[in-house]
């Protein structure tokens, strides 16, 4: 067939493309920040979610990059303490992978944790707190703790790209971006999905802006980056010698230019710069606003600790999450990196927990006080857990653990999880999964086992309690319906009010 080789990218409009490039206009267009991508092509009511009514209304997750230890955090293991120093028994491990870093040692003695726990009861099981953690212990009756998440990756950057994106291999939209482009934005004024990163004493792995990142969907979907020092996000401010009427002509310009563009080419990416130019000029008068603090009470800062009053701290970050929840953002993620301990793992899980400890438990309470916690799921995790065993020299004071894919633990609250309980186990170990009787299981992600909950049956919860059905929150993009949780997912139902 012949064609117009001028006119050949019209026989390419996806459907969304054809109903977009025929219904909107460049006012049309700047309001879509506000409608789901998905409902541009698809009337219809929200009814409180896209697919069901939502519980939750935005996201909070607090991520502990590196891989924080369950052992000494959360998954209380006293028969370890018997087992000090002894060979891991060769029918725990079964054979599994293990990475470089330990697979030449001789033996894998067993590391008992240093640390006390506490139980705090809210049922006939209760909640084990470690003594790092006295701030969260406070506000352990609000928790749902998941003793049962396991991942198939064992190094960090697959594992973090893995649980964010919901696949190992780079490209994929991050989860924010899946929220964002299904649910839209609650305000005009500020970005959907919005990302910091918290100082850290031991930040030694990198964070790539892919982990926020929109992959093939359009670019307004990424998370924006609040800095903490300078301007809160980059070029906020205008030039020097350039007004805000200078800016605001400016900006009507471009976008005459880029509506013609998309006139012609049909590109959706131009509607999405489009989109995002003024995001950005709202931004100017929105984020100043966000960031100043002044008018925080006293209580506020006895509520956070000190440290909230220093940009780019932990606890800075749980404020701003706070007033960002407030403003209706509908994704926020908070970065903390410094948990891969390898070797002197009591120093740095202490100095780690001290930034991070009050934190999210003053978050939690802020939020509940303020009647939020109720549609806000605040989950907080990493992209694995600890070994048993210890890497390096062992004595009772002092000990590494190497990565530890298998079972490892998350906490969730609000937002429509079941408060004050725990959900799956591992084994006496704390090395492999296991089930009410304590009897090893292999779960695997291709099939469900019940107690268990893989990194895609946790973003299939998230999704649900946001009122969306994982399976059906597709993008299209070279042929085939891509998804979040890619073929797998299941919603642990058993955590849900």
């Amino acid at each position: 067939m012949n064609t117009n080789p001028f006119r050949e990218h019209e026989l390419y409009l996806t459907r969304r493309q054809l109903f977009g490039k025929a219904a909107l206009g460049l006012g049309t267009a700047a309001m879509a920040q506000l409608t789901p991508s998905w409902a541009l092509a698809n009337a219809g009511s929200l009814n409180g979610g896209m697919h069901h009514p939502a519980k939750a209304k935005r996201v909070i997750y607090l991520f502990m990059s590196g891989g924080p230890s369950h052992l000494d955090l959360w998954d209380y293991k006293p028969k370890l303490v018997e087992e000090f120093g002894k060979d891991l028994p060769d029918h725990v491990r079964d054979g599994q992978r293990i990475t470089g870093m330990t697979s030449r040692q001789k033996t894998l003695p067993v590391a008992p944790s240093k640390y006390e726990f506490t139980k705090h009861d809210n049922n006939d099981k209760g909640v084990w707190v470690s003594s790092l953690l006295p701030h969260t212990a406070k506000v352990a009756k609000d928790l749902c703790v998941v003793h049962s998440t396991f991942t198939e990756a064992i190094n960090h950057d697959p594992a973090v790209t893995y649980i964010q994106t919901g696949s190992q291999v780079p490209g994929r939209p991050s989860l924010g971006s899946w929220l964002s482009y299904g649910l839209g934005s609650m305000n005009e004024d500020l970005p959907n999905y919005v990302v910091m990163h918290a100082k850290s004493k031991h930040a030694e792995q990198s964070l790539f802006s892919r982990l926020w990142g929109t992959g093939f969907m359009p670019s307004d979907h990424q998370g924006i980056l609040l800095r903490s020092q300078g301007d809160p996000v980059l070029y906020l401010t205008n030039p020097k010698g350039t007004s805000a009427r200078d800016r605001r002509a400016q900006l009507d310009t471009l976008s005459a230019l880029n509506g013609e563009h998309h006139k012609t080419f049909g590109d959706p990416e131009v509607l999405a710069r489009l989109r995002q130019h003024e995001m950005a000029y709202r931004m100017q008068t929105s984020v100043p606003e966000l960031m100043d603090l002044t008018k925080e009470p006293e209580s506020t800062f006895e509520l956070y600790g000190k440290e909230a009053r220093e940009g780019g701290t932990f606890a800075a970050c749980c404020l701003n999450a706070r007033r960002l929840a407030e403003r209706g953002v509908r994704n926020i993620q908070i970065f903390h990196r410094g948990w891969d301990a390898h070797g002197g793992l009591p120093r740095e899980h202490e100095n780690q927990c001290k930034d991070v400890d009050q934190g999210c438990a003053a978050l939690i309470k802020d939020l509940k006080q303020r009647g939020l916690l109720k549609d806000t799921l605040v989950i907080w995790g990493g992209e694995f857990g600890r070994t048993t065993y210890c890497q390096g020299k062992l004595t009772k004071e002092n000990y590494g653990r190497d990565h530890h894919p298998r079972a490892f633990t998350t906490w969730m609250a609000g937002g429509g999880v079941k408060p004050g309980i725990t959900y799956g186990q591992s084994d006496d170990y704390g090395y492999n999964l296991a089930d009410k009787d304590g009897n090893t299981i292999k779960p695997n992600k291709d099939k469900w086992t019940p107690g268990t909950m893989h990194i895609h049956d946790l973003n299939a919860t998230i999704l649900h309690l946001l009122g969306i059905d994982h399976t059906r929150l597709t993008y299209r993009y070279q042929g085939r319906d891509f998804r979040l949780t890619d073929v797998h997912g299941h919603v642990i139902k058993d955590i849900l009010t």
